[in-house]
């Protein structure tokens, strides 16, 4: 199937009142995870990659976008390919000529007026070409090489009417919002605060968007949908399954060295952790 825009299954999931989950990509085998899990799921999903992602691939792009964009076009899933937290605004550039449709531009460690000013030329750059960008307003912790960050800190949490006025001036496509979840978070014990996700909705011209969802349980997304989240990010969760699996294969057999041994149950284990997540945004009934 070829590959579908991030817009497109944004403002469609927006309209149906549903979620939209965006799964991070480091491997080949979490693109083929992702894709294998919204088939069993009957749903659209979107594959990202961040730039921590690419980073860790040498610093080249074009090589795990190109793998993520062919395993996306082979799926009978409808899929779109997001370059995700990008600080650098070479990697943003870059994203035009990778095949990215959408791109979530991370000012947010910026005083306000610069992330103001520093979004808006990003998103000047996007429109110019055809590509939607998401933008984050507060705090959200534990990024890679973040000291760590209480959610619940005074001041990290997003403002709606901060929001209101930060999407007015920057023109952003969406807006990740800090509402109580974190990056990285290994249990699933996260708080939100829906009754600001619900002000958050009221306020926002746009989508938001829900970092952090790996920590978060299930009851807590639902209804996290159900006050107006519409994209929802999971990272740290397939890792954890990927690992888990591997962990046990070669705890049973600690001389196997074919890497396909221990890769494919781990990849099975994404899948099935991509396939939970997407049933939990179905809207309610």
């Amino acid at each position: 199937m070829p590959l579908v825009s991030t817009a497109e299954l944004v403002s469609t999931a927006a309209a149906e009142h549903r979620g939209v989950a965006a799964f991070n990509v480091i491997t080949l085998e979490h693109a083929e995870a992702i894709a294998a899990g919204a088939e069993q799921a009957g749903t659209p999903a979107i594959l990202q990659i961040s730039e921590n992602a690419v980073r860790f691939h040498g610093g080249g792009l074009l090589a795990i976008a190109a793998a993520a964009a062919a395993v996306a076009r082979a799926s009978s899933a409808p899929l779109a390919l997001h370059l995700d937290h990008v600080v650098s605004t070479g990697l943003l550039y870059a994203a035009a000529d990778a095949g990215f449709g959408s791109a979530m531009f991370d000012a947010s460690k910026l005083p306000y007026e610069e992330n103001v000013r520093a979004t808006a030329d990003a998103v000047r750059w996007g429109h110019e070409r055809g590509i939607w960008i998401e933008a984050e307003l507060g705090r959200v912790g534990g990024k890679e090489g973040e000291a760590p960050l209480d959610a619940h800190a005074p001041g990290v949490r997003t403002d709606p009417a901060e929001a209101a006025a930060y999407a007015a001036a920057t023109g952003v496509d969406a807006l990740a919002v800090a509402v109580g979840s974190a990056h990285a978070m290994t249990e699933r014990t996260a708080a939100l605060d829906h009754a600001l996700i619900a002000r958050l909705r009221d306020a926002v011209p746009v989508p938001l968007v829900l970092h952090g969802s790996s920590g978060v349980p299930d009851d807590e997304i639902r209804a996290a949908v159900a006050a107006g989240m519409v994209k929802i990010h999971v990272g740290t969760a397939l890792n954890s399954a990927f690992t888990g699996a591997v962990r046990s294969f070669l705890a049973n057999g600690p001389g196997v060295v074919d890497p396909r041994k221990y890769l494919a149950p781990a990849r099975d284990a994404m899948a099935a952790t991509v396939a939970g997540f997407l049933g939990l945004l179905r809207p309610a009934g």
